[in-house]
């Protein structure tokens, strides 16, 4: 086992995971669940797992037939498109005001 990647995707995870929907949906369920903490915590733990399953076997499957290079400027374009995306709609939400 790679530790260094293992820490590297533990590390990138769990940045991106930091204050996303999923974080708050999991925090808004927990804060309402009353003494069933365990159970909220097993189940969006368990959708992590088998959501970041998928993005592997995909990942693998796709990285099989196109070149890891074109992965990772499709990623970074798709990231620059969203981010410039964002940027607009929060512009044009402060300019309507």
């Amino acid at each position: 086992m790679d530790i260094k990647l293992m820490l590297t995707t533990f590390g990138l995870v769990f940045l991106a995971e930091l204050g996303d929907k999923t974080q708050l949906a999991t925090f808004c369920l927990s804060a309402d669940c009353g003494s069933s903490k365990m159970t909220v915590f097993m189940g969006s733990a368990s959708a992590l797992v088998l959501s970041s399953f998928i993005a592997v076997v995909l990942g693998d499957t796709v990285a099989r037939l196109v070149p890891p290079s074109y992965i990772k400027i499709g990623a970074g374009l798709f990231f620059i498109v969203v981010g410039i995306y964002t940027l607009y709609t929060a512009y044009k939400g402060v300019c309507s005001l």
